[in-house]
C-alpha cells in the first residue's frame, strides 16, 4: 500500500490502505448498473483528471423474479489486490484534489486550536473512588483518572495513549468492582467493534492476568463479592475474518477473577435463536441477575432472571415476548423497577414483582407523559427522569413512590446524559450540552436539593456571538417535524447562506442538541447548521420511530427534503448553498435523498453509510437491522427497499452534488464495500464537472475511539471540501499562519 502525506503545513497524513468490511447500517444502491451507456472505467472528468479504473463484472442476481445487476460486487473482498490497488488510486486522487483546496491549512490551524480544550466523563463512584475519564485536549484518547476526594489531583489509571503509536487503541467501556479495587476495562482497536477486557488491581495500577476476547456489544456486571463479573461474547470466527463474518449466537457467561476464559462458566445460550442476545445486570443488591434478551436492533426485549442468592436455581423467564421495550432501573426486595414502553409509547416506569409477576399485578409509578422518556435511573432513592420536549432535554425528579419532586434546573436548551448512579448514592452527576455550549459535567447533591459544576470547559470563542432557534415545518403528508437552527447572530435571510443540513432518523435513537468542534468552525465560516428530527427516531416515542421503519421509511426521506426546501422557502440558503451530511443510517438518508432529489444539494457527505440495501444483512450484524430496514430476501419487502436503495438509485448522465463519501478500513459495523460501491457506480453516473470522491480513513471504524489527530484532519478535509464547493471564504481572522 501507498502511504501519502500532505505537501503543505505540518501534517503529515498517515498510511492509506485498505479496508476490510463496513456494517452497522447497510444501504443498497446502485445506478443503471450494467447500463450499456455507463461512463467507461478511467473515462476523464470534466475537471481534467481520471477517475481510477473499476471494472464493471457481470454478476446479476435474482430477486423474486427481478434481475438486479452488480457489477461492483468485487469490491466487497477488501483482501483481493485489485481493491487494494482501487484504494489507493481513489485515495491518491482524493488527497491530490483536497491538498488544492484553499486555506484548506488554515481550516486545520483553526480545527486544532479549538478542539484544544480539557474534555470530561461523567464520574462513576465505586467503593469511595471516583473514577472518570479526561482528555487534556489533543490527546488522541482520553485518560482514565481515580481519586478519592474530588478537591484533590487525581491520580492517572489508564492511558490508552501509550497502548500505541499512531492513538488507534481505545478506552471503549470500563466497570469498577463494588468494592473500587478493581476495575474491569475493555479495549477497541482500530475502530473495530471487537473488544478485549482485562482486570487492573486499582491500587497497584497494575495489570492481573485475565484476559477476555471475542466480546461484542456487552458490558460486564460485577458480582457483590468483587470475585468476577458476567458478559457476552460470540465464538472465535474462523478463518481471520472477524471483521466481515456475520455475528450470531452470542452467549452470557460468569467470569471469575485468576481464571481463564476456557473456565468461564456458561450462564445462558440459545442454540436454537441464533439472532438471540444477551445482557446481564446484577441488582445492586445483588440478589438478582438481570437477563435483557435482545434481538437485532428492535428496541422489543425479553426479561429473564436468576436468584443469585440460589446459584443452582435455572434462569427464569420474566417476560417471554417479545412486545414491549424493558429497561431494569433498580429493586426493592423482589420488585424489579422498569422503564417500558408496553402500554404507553412514551414510555412510564412499572414495577414488577417476581413472586407475582402476572401483568394484572404490575403498577405504574412514573406514568406515561405528553413527552417521551429518554431515559430513568434510580439514586438516592429517587427516580430521575429525562423527558425529550421537542427534542431537548427535561428532568423531572420522582420521589420512591413515584410522586414528582421537582425539576432539575438545566442551563438552557440542550441535552443531558444522564443523571447517573446508584440507588445508594447521595449525589448524582449529569453531563450538560447545546449546539454553541461544549460539554459541562454537574454535580447534584440529593438531601441538599443544591447543584454545583464538577468541571466546566474553557474554549476560546464567543457563544453569545450565536444563536440557536427551533422551527417546525410540514413534509408532504402533513406531518409536523421539528427543526434546530443554529448561527451567527444578525443572519441575513437573503437565500445566499452557505447551509449544512445534517440528519439521521432511524433506530429510534434520538437526535438532540450536541457541541462539536468541526460545527463550530462551519458556523464561524458563517454557515448556518440545521438539524432536523426526523421520523424513525426517537424524539416522540414508539409511534415517530415506527413511522420511518420498514414499508415507511421513504417518510424519512421526505422528512429531510422537506426541510431543505423549508431553508429554501425561507430565504436560509438556496441549492447552490446547501449541503447535506449523515453518517451511518444518516450515510443511507444522506444516499437516498441526493439520488432522488440531486438538484436540491450542492455537496453531500454521506460518512460510513448503508449504501447496498440489498446486501447489507450479508455482513458481521447486519442481520440486525432487518427489524428496522426488512430484507430483500423477502418477496414482500425487497419492492420498498429497492425502490430507495442508494446503490440501485444512481441513474447514467445525472448531474449529482459534489460528493465526498467517508469510510474506514476498520468498520466492522457498516463494513466499507457499501462505501466502495456506491463511489464507483456514482463516478460512473456523474454528468458534469462535479467532483465524486471517496477518502478511505485507515486504523479506524465506525466512528467510536478515533484518535483526535484523524478527526482533526477529517474534518478539515470535509470543511474544506465544503468551502469549495459552496464557494465561500474564510473569515478574515482565520490565518495560514502558525
Amino acid at each position: 500500500m501507498k502511504k501519502y502525506s500532505r505537501k503543505q503545513g505540518k501534517t503529515r497524513f498517515p498510511e492509506w490502505i485498505l479496508v476490510s468490511f463496513f456494517v452497522w447500517m447497510v444501504c443498497f444502491g446502485g445506478v443503471a448498473m450494467g447500463s450499456d451507456s455507463a461512463k467507461s472505467a478511467g473515462e476523464t472528468s470534466e475537471l481534467g483528471w481520471k477517475y481510477p479504473d473499476s471494472p464493471r463484472g457481470d454478476h446479476v442476481d435474482n430477486y423474486h423474479g427481478t434481475e438486479v445487476a452488480d457489477p461492483y460486487r468485487w469490491l466487497e473482498d477488501p483482501d483481493s489486490d485489485a481493491t487494494k490497488a482501487w484504494v489507493d488510486s481513489q485515495n491518491e486522487l482524493t488527497f491530490s484534489y483536497l491538498e488544492q483546496t484553499p486555506q484548506r491549512q488554515a481550516l486545520e490551524q483553526r480545527l486544532t486550536k479549538l478542539w484544544n480544550y480539557e474534555r470530561y466523563g461523567i464520574p462513576t463512584q465505586r467503593g469511595g473512588r471516583y473514577f472518570f475519564t479526561k482528555n487534556d485536549g489533543l490527546q488522541n484518547q482520553s485518560v482514565l483518572y481515580t481519586v478519592e476526594d474530588l478537591s484533590q489531583e487525581p491520580r492517572e489509571l489508564l492511558d490508552p495513549n501509550q497502548l500505541s503509536e499512531d492513538g488507534t487503541v481505545a478506552l471503549a467501556s470500563y466497570a469498577p468492582s463494588d468494592n473500587g479495587r478493581y476495575l474491569a476495562y475493555g479495549l477497541a482497536s482500530g475502530g473495530s467493534d471487537w473488544r478485549e477486557w482485562r482486570v487492573r488491581d486499582v491500587e497497584t495500577g497494575q495489570d492481573l492476568d485475565d484476559h477476555l476476547k471475542w466480546v461484542k456489544f456487552s458490558g460486564i456486571s460485577w458480582t457483590p463479592d468483587n470475585q468476577g463479573f458476567f458478559y457476552s461474547r460470540y465464538d472465535e470466527p474462523e478463518g481471520g475474518n472477524e471483521l466481515v463474518d456475520v455475528n450470531y449466537y452470542q452467549k452470557l457467561y460468569y467470569h471469575r477473577l485468576g481464571e481463564s476464559q476456557e473456565d468461564d462458566q456458561l450462564i445462558y445460550q440459545r442454540s436454537d435463536q441464533k439472532e438471540w442476545g444477551f445482557s446481564g445486570t446484577v441488582s445492586e443488591d445483588g440478589r438478582w441477575l438481570i437477563i435483557s434478551v435482545w434481538r437485532g436492533t428492535d428496541p422489543k426485549n425479553l426479561v429473564f432472571y436468576r436468584d443469585l442468592e440460589k446459584p443452582d436455581t435455572p434462569v427464569q423467564e420474566l417476560i417471554s415476548e417479545f412486545e414491549a421495550e424493558y429497561r431494569f432501573l433498580g429493586n426493592e426486595g423482589s420488585v424489579l423497577w422498569f422503564l417500558t414502553d408496553w402500554e404507553a409509547p412514551k414510555r412510564r416506569v412499572i414495577a414488577v414483582d417476581v413472586a407475582r409477576a402476572e401483568k394484572e399485578n404490575w403498577t405504574s409509578l412514573v406514568p406515561e407523559a405528553a413527552e417521551v422518556i429518554e431515559s430513568a435511573n434510580v439514586i438516592g432513592g429517587r427516580f430521575f427522569v429525562n423527558y425529550l420536549q421537542d427534542a431537548h432535554s427535561r428532568v423531572e425528579i420522582h420521589g420512591p413512590d413515584g410522586a414528582h419532586q421537582r425539576t432539575l434546573p438545566l442551563p438552557g436548551v440542550g441535552s443531558v446524559s444522564g443523571p447517573a448512579g446508584r440507588q445508594s448514592d447521595q449525589e448524582t452527576f449529569y453531563a450538560y450540552t447545546s449546539f454553541t455550549a461544549p460539554t459541562t459535567i454537574y454535580c447534584y447533591d440529593i438531601p441538599n436539593e443544591e447543584t454545583t459544576v464538577f468541571r466546566q470547559p474553557e474554549l476560546e470563542f464567543e457563544p453569545e456571538d450565536y444563536t440557536t432557534e427551533q422551527v417546525f415545518y410540514s413534509s408532504p403528508d402533513g406531518t409536523r417535524v421539528p427543526m434546530f437552527l443554529t448561527y451567527k447572530k444578525g443572519l441575513k435571510r437573503d437565500g445566499n447562506n452557505p447551509t449544512l443540513l445534517y440528519g439521521y432518523g432511524g433506530f429510534d435513537i434520538s437526535i438532540t442538541p450536541s457541541f462539536r468542534v468541526q460545527n463550530l468552525v462551519w458556523l464561524e465560516m458563517g454557515g448556518i447548521y440545521a438539524v432536523p428530527n426526523l421520523r424513525g427516531g426517537g424524539e416522540y416515542g414508539r409511534e415517530w420511530h415506527e413511522a420511518g421503519m420498514r414499508d415507511r421509511k421513504q417518510n424519512v426521506f421526505d422528512d429531510f427534503i422537506a426541510a431543505a426546501e423549508w431553508l429554501i422557502e425561507n430565504r436560509y440558503t438556496s441549492p447552490q448553498r446547501l449541503a447535506i451530511s449523515g453518517r451511518s443510517n444518516g450515510g443511507l438518508l444522506v444516499g437516498a435523498c441526493m439520488t432522488q432529489r440531486p438538484e436540491l444539494f450542492a455537496a453531500t457527505l454521506p460518512g460510513v453509510g448503508v449504501l447496498d440495501m440489498l446486501r447489507f444483512h450479508k455482513f458481521t450484524i447486519g442481520w440486525a437491522w432487518v427489524s428496522e430496514y426488512g430484507s430483500a430476501d423477502v418477496a414482500e419487502d425487497f419492492p420498498f427497499i429497492h425502490a430507495y436503495s442508494p446503490l440501485h438509485n444512481l441513474r447514467q448522465g445525472t448531474s449529482y452534488p459534489a460528493t465526498l463519501i467517508t469510510t474506514a478500513d476498520h468498520d466492522d459495523r457498516v463494513v466499507p464495500a457499501h462505501s466502495f460501491k456506491f463511489a464507483a457506480a456514482l463516478q460512473a453516473a456523474q454528468e458534469g464537472d462535479r467532483p465524486t470522491l471517496i477518502r478511505i480513513e485507515t486504523r479506524a471504524g465506525h466512528g467510536a475511539g478515533t484518535p483526535t489527530s484523524k478527526r482533526i484532519e477529517q474534518a478539515a478535509d470535509e470543511l474544506g471540501f465544503l468551502l469549495r464547493e459552496l464557494d465561500m471564504e474564510l473569515p478574515s481572522d482565520f490565518t495560514d499562519e502558525p
